[in-house]
């Protein structure tokens, strides 16, 4: 296996090594892999296991990542290594994302990029796994996505240490960070094991420092995750810190990898979500994993208009004026970069 030195380490005495890109920041043994699986110290220095080696690549519209109000009815080529820093017991990848083993395909950063080209896409995602846990092989490949035109956004569990904010932010153009469960502590530590929820907010206050197009989601967990209380709360702080205008998406969950037991979110129940996260002065609140759902269009919070209708991925009615105002009112509308007109009907892989 050809090894890539690591980012954002330093060398402990007896050959350990501390790393710094996570919030874990793992101390690691020689010959000791961290948390995440795909970091390993070999004679103190710590290398990256998974770098070029892409578990999936493919094409797809960005509203799938969920990105409302950035480039929106763009493509995006979406890229993912192996392993996650997170133990998420329902997660929807699990089979790329908890695997022990480094499985991928050479796919090189300078090949995503021209493959992102030849598949007309407007930019590069790096989703699926965890992008913090292959953040060289992302900032390799999305320097070169900018030098080529192409836009880069995260969709990460926002788990991350300031310093690697800090090192992907100058090309990094917008990201979702996904909470679970209203960011309740209890149930970050025992449904996915995380010790803390707070390095998460910390890394949210440094990307809206960094000028990063932020946007939020929440999975909505019945039984275990589903505190109206948690949400009420979660959307106080979006509201104080990132600003009322951040989209906030809540997720309807559906039964998958360990918690199979569990019941899909009922459309009441994320109603009731969306009303209370509106309730705290958000304005663009959105409810997703319920395709045709009014609470997927993007309302004017001045006078009402559904200004930008959707059905699951696809933007369905565009009524925004040509400098992204309100036609009915006038008020402008928060959205970032421009409406790009594709074809793609459904993804597909390029793997």
């Amino acid at each position: 296996m050809l090894l890539h030195e690591a980012m954002l380490y330093e060398k402990q005495a007896e050959n350990k090594v501390k790393c710094h890109l996570c919030a874990r920041r793992c101390l690691i043994n020689d010959d000791g892999q961290g948390f995440c699986l795909v970091r390993k110290n070999q004679g103190g220095t710590l290398y990256t296991l998974n770098y070029g080696k892409a578990v999936s690549a493919g094409v797809d519209p960005i509203n799938k990542k969920p990105l409302s109000h950035f480039n929106p009815g763009a493509l995006v080529m979406s890229v993912a290594a192996a392993g996650c820093n997170f133990r998420c017991q329902f997660c929807d990848n699990w089979m790329i994302s908890q695997d022990k083993e480094i499985a991928g395909t050479s796919f090189p950063p300078e090949d995503i990029v021209k493959s992102a080209k030849e598949n007309n896409c407007q930019g590069i995602s790096y989703t699926y796994t965890e992008p913090t846990i292959f953040m060289e092989y992302a900032y390799d490949t999305a320097k070169l996505a900018h030098e080529a035109g192409l836009f880069n956004t995260f969709v990460t569990n926002g788990y991350m240490t300031p310093e690697a904010v800090k090192t992907i932010a100058p090309y990094l153009d917008a990201v979702t960070v996904d909470f679970k469960g209203g960011a309740d502590p209890d149930f970050y530590k025992s449904v996915m094991a995380v010790p803390s929820v707070e390095p998460i907010y910390e890394s949210l206050k440094e990307l809206k420092l960094q000028g990063v197009h932020i946007e939020l989601t929440n999975l909505v967990v019945p039984k275990t995750g589903d505190s109206i209380d948690r949400i009420r709360e979660l959307a106080k702080w979006i509201k104080n810190y990132l600003g009322k205008d951040t989209p906030f998406h809540l997720l309807r969950f559906h039964p998958e990898y360990k918690m199979t037991t569990i019941p899909a979110t009922s459309v009441k129940e994320m109603e009731q979500a969306y009303l209370t996260a509106k309730n705290q002065g958000l304005n663009y609140v959105y409810i997703g994993n319920i395709p045709g759902h009014p609470g997927e269009n993007t309302i004017c919070p001045n006078c009402d208009t559904a200004v930008i209708k959707r059905s699951s991925f696809d933007i369905t009615q565009w009524n925004l004026t040509s400098d992204m105002k309100c036609p009915v009112c006038g008020n402008q509308i928060p959205i970032k970069g421009k409406l790009w007109q594709t074809d793609l009907r459904f993804p597909y892989s390029v793997l």
